[in-house]
C-alpha cells in the first residue's frame, strides 16, 4: 500500500545506460520520518537521564546534543550511511542526487536544514504541499537541495568492478569525469562487448588507450580509483 502514489523516474547517464530510479511517495517518507523521530527522541531521553544529574554542565550537553541529533545526525546517515537514516533504510529509502549519484555533505545539509522551513506552519505543512505538487514529490528541502528520495533497489549500487590491475588516468579527472569512470565499469557486465567497448571508444581522450583497449583501460582506472593496488 506504500507504493501507491509512487512514480518512476528514468536518468541517462553518461555511458548511455538509462538508470531508473523508483521514487518515494509521502506515506513512506512520513513513517521514515517518524521512526528517525522516535530514535532520536529515545537517544535524547536516555542521555537525559545521565546528564541530567550533572547540573547545569549536564543540561548544556543536553541542548548541544538535542541540535547534533536533530540537525546533523540525520545529514551524517546520508553523507556515511549510503544515502539512508536508520529510519529510511527500515522503509527500504535512500537520499540521491537528481541525477542518481550518492548526496554530498552540502546537498545533506541543505535539505535537512530546511526541515524547519518544511515543517510550517504544522505537521510538515509547507513539505507536504510541496510533494504533492511535484512529479518527484520533493519537499521545500529536496528542491533547494536538488535531491531526491528514492526505494533502494535490491543489489543498487552494489556491482562489482571486475578486477583488472590498477592504471591511473593519464590526467587528473574530475568529479564528474570519475563517477563516469566508475559507473560504466560497475554496469560493463551488463552490456554486450561489442557495446561495452562502442561506449569505451569515446573516452580516448580520457583514458589515453591504444584502439581497441579502451574498454580494458577504463576497468582499469576504475579498479585505480576504486582504491586497488597492484
Amino acid at each position: 500500500m506504500l507504493h501507491l502514489l509512487d512514480t518512476v523516474r528514468s536518468i541517462p547517464t553518461p555511458e548511455g545506460i538509462e538508470l531508473t530510479l523508483h521514487l518515494a511517495g509521502p506515506v513512506p517518507r512520513a513513517v521514515a520520518w517518524l521512526t528517525d523521530f522516535l530514535l532520536r527522541l529515545g537517544v535524547l531521553l536516555a542521555a537525559a537521564w545521565v546528564l541530567g544529574m550533572l547540573g547545569a554542565f549536564g543540561w548544556s550537553a543536553i541542548l548541544i546534543l538535542a541540535f547534533l541529533l536533530e540537525w546533523l545526525a540525520m545529514a551524517a546517515f546520508e553523507v556515511w550511511a549510503d544515502g539512508a537514516t536508520p529510519g529510511k533504510r527500515a522503509l527500504g529509502l535512500m537520499v540521491l542526487h537528481d541525477d542518481g549519484t550518492p548526496v554530498g555533505w552540502p546537498a545533506a545539509l541543505v535539505r535537512n536544514l530546511l526541515r524547519a522551513v518544511d515543517f510550517l506552519p504544522a505537521a510538515y505543512g509547507f513539505g507536504l504541499a510541496a510533494m504533492l505538487l511535484n512529479g518527484s514529490f520533493k519537499r521545500l528541502g529536496d528542491i533547494a537541495a536538488g535531491t531526491v528520495v528514492v526505494y533502494r533497489e535490491p543489489g543498487e549500487r552494489a556491482a562489482a568492478i571486475p578486477l583488472a590491475p590498477p592504471v591511473p588516468a593519464p590526467r587528473p579527472l574530475d568529479l564528474d569525469e570519475q563517477r563516469a569512470v566508475m559507473d560504466f565499469a560497475e554496469r560493463s557486465a551488463l552490456l554486450t562487448p561489442e557495446r561495452a567497448q562502442e561506449i569505451a571508444a569515446l573516452t580516448t581522450a580520457l583514458t589515453g588507450a591504444p584502439a581497441g583497449r579502451e574498454h580494458q583501460r577504463l576497468i582499469e582506472i576504475a579498479n585505480h580509483l576504486s582504491g586497488r593496488r597492484a
